[in-house]
């Protein structure tokens, strides 16, 4: 994360939750103005998982149905995951069963966030 990020975070942090939503508000003016059209998406996609998938092909799956997500935030549990599956031989169903859980906790956490 950039110096300014962290500002802006520390910041944010500092804020009543009315200024909070008074800044997410400004932003997406901001975005609107510029022509950046972002369309939030809340809920999970529902994209089905293949009864045969690698390990490398759920990540991308699982990051198109959890579009809401910061994957930088999973960055360390999911390289650890890929990494016991390539290097350890822990089986591809296993690995992707975990990443389900954890691509579908920290949307849990994206949805406390709000």
């Amino acid at each position: 994360m950039k110096k300014s990020e962290k500002q802006l975070v520390e910041i944010w942090r500092k804020l009543s939750e009315t200024d909070q939503k008074a800044v997410q508000h400004f932003t997406e003016f901001l975005l609107q103005r510029n022509g950046i059209v972002e369309e939030v998406v809340s809920d999970p996609l529902n994209i089905e998982r293949p009864s045969e998938e690698s390990v490398m092909a759920a990540i991308k799956r699982l990051s198109e149905t959890y579009p809401m997500v910061n994957k930088d935030n999973m960055l360390n549990e999911t390289a650890s995951l890929v990494s016991q599956h390539v290097i350890h031989g822990k089986e591809a169903i296993e690995v992707i069963d975990e990443l389900e859980i954890i691509f579908h906790r920290h949307y849990e956490i994206t949805q406390q966030g709000e």
